[in-house]
């Protein structure tokens, strides 16, 4: 059996909800899943000892808020990202992006002013403001309790399907793995990964990709440039480039036909028009794995609505939870974009071990709101993650956990990733680069 250990610490991550409890499992399950892909390419007899380290793990669920860059703070939520009083209720809003905002406002008819639409929201309903929002291509969603979120159709549509998706599309044949080394033992080594996600889960995945060898190549439309603390942050060990797929789909094709893995996160649906449905990708590149994010799912009523973690956390009723219907709470860290981050890069390489065996290409699948309905519900199924305990202490914060390098964006201190086992890389081998400054290519 491999050995997984704990390093157990009191004060990480404190929530109502078993936050911690969430993110270690997470974090543990990846761990184990890269440890055995790098067992498997090194031909090791053994896997090696997973290590999860409670102060690595809660320094990393909250690594966009330890980014500095040359010595400034992140810049996090944007004024009009945040909890408004309805009429009867509460609405959460989330408008970090330029054009998000602007739908935002333009669905209230109102300016860029906190004034302004604290008054307009005060005298409307949260469900007429969701909707209303949601109508304008804006992201606004309504404070619920967990009953009332049990009761909506899409809650039951999320309660339907596995913490993890993932399934077989075709019969191509058994990967064969070029062997690594092991001064580090790098599991991803020589693999291409095209990471076509943006926020924070599917970059956080994609950046442990990268952090085990992964060539990760970041994807952006050229017109809807990302919050650069943002990009810095979950930027570690890649590369980034734009490319507009309504024009350049030659350049696309030349690098999926390189491609081991492709990693969306946007809406389901949304990227089918150029053809990069899971089914569409696998034929045109058999062989390949490919890993969808979403905010809601990929079926039921909201399917098709964009999302983060802090709306899903309002719809969910985490944020009643964490707080109460009067005054809504939030958990101690973005845990349902961390925590599915390292979910989808374990069942990433989990799916990479299954070919070398069985082959086929695989598509696996999650979603934060059936990551929200696992925390919610307890975080059970951690039985064959409790292998051992490594030691104990209280977490005193995040120092021993953080490291500096410099880049082209100046001096940062960032989080090193909670991804540990024995032989295992330590950082990354390359720091973030400014957005859209590389060229899309492979190395």
């Amino acid at each position: 059996m491999t050995s997984i250990k704990f390093v157990r610490r009191e004060g990480a991550l404190q929530g109502r909800l078993p936050v911690q409890d969430l993110a270690r499992a997470c974090v543990g399950e990846c761990a184990l899943a890269a440890a055995e892909l790098g067992a498997r390419r090194a031909g090791l007899a053994e896997v090696p000892t997973v290590l999860v380290d409670d102060g690595a793990v809660a320094t990393a669920f909250l690594s966009e808020r330890h980014l500095s860059v040359k010595g400034r703070a992140p810049v996090t939520f944007a004024p009009l990202s945040r909890f408004w009083r309805t009429a009867d209720g509460w609405v959460r809003t989330h408008a970090n992006y330029p054009h998000h905002r602007t739908r935002l406002l333009d669905a209230l008819g109102v300016p860029e002013d906190t004034a302004a639409v604290e008054a307009a929201l005060a005298e409307r309903s949260a469900l007429d403001v969701e909707e209303a929002v949601y109508a304008a291509g804006g992201l606004a969603v309504a404070l619920r309790s967990p009953e009332e979120w049990a009761a909506h159709p899409q809650a039951a549509e999320v309660a339907k399907r596995p913490l993890v998706e993932r399934g077989r599309l075709d019969t191509a044949r058994a990967r064969t793995f070029a062997p690594v080394g092991t001064s580090p033992l790098l599991p991803a080594a020589g693999l291409r990964v095209l990471d076509l996600t943006r926020v924070l889960a599917g970059p956080v995945a994609t950046r442990t990709l990268a952090l085990l060898g992964a060539d990760v190549l970041r994807l952006d439309a050229p017109q809807l440039p990302e919050l650069p603390d943002q990009h810095a942050d979950t930027g570690f060990g890649k590369r980034s480039a734009t490319l507009d797929l309504a024009t350049d789909r030659q350049t696309f094709e030349d690098l999926l036909q390189a491609a081991d893995v492709v990693v969306t996160g946007y809406r389901p649906g949304a990227l089918d028009r150029f053809g990069l449905s899971a089914e569409a990708l696998a034929e045109r590149r058999p062989g390949v794995v490919v890993a969808q994010l979403s905010a809601w799912g990929a079926y039921g009523p909201w399917q098709l609505r964009r999302g983060f973690d802090s709306l899903v956390q309002a719809a969910t009723g985490i944020a009643v939870l964490e707080g109460s219907a009067e005054q809504p709470g939030a958990l101690p860290a973005q845990a349902l974009d961390h925590g599915t981050g390292y979910l989808l890069a374990a069942a990433v390489l989990r799916a990479l071990t299954e070919q070398s065996y069985e082959g086929g290409s695989r598509f696996v699948r999650l979603a934060l709101a059936r990551t929200a309905r696992w925390l919610t519900d307890g975080v059970d199924g951690m039985g064959d993650l409790a292998a051992g305990d490594a030691g104990s202490g209280s977490y005193d914060g995040p120092g021993p956990w953080l490291s500096e390098t410099d880049s082209a964006l100046g001096r940062l201190r960032y989080a090193l990733s909670p991804v540990a086992f024995e032989g295992g890389p330590t950082d990354w081998d390359r720091p973030p680069v400014p957005w859209g400054t590389d060229a899309p290519g492979w190395r």
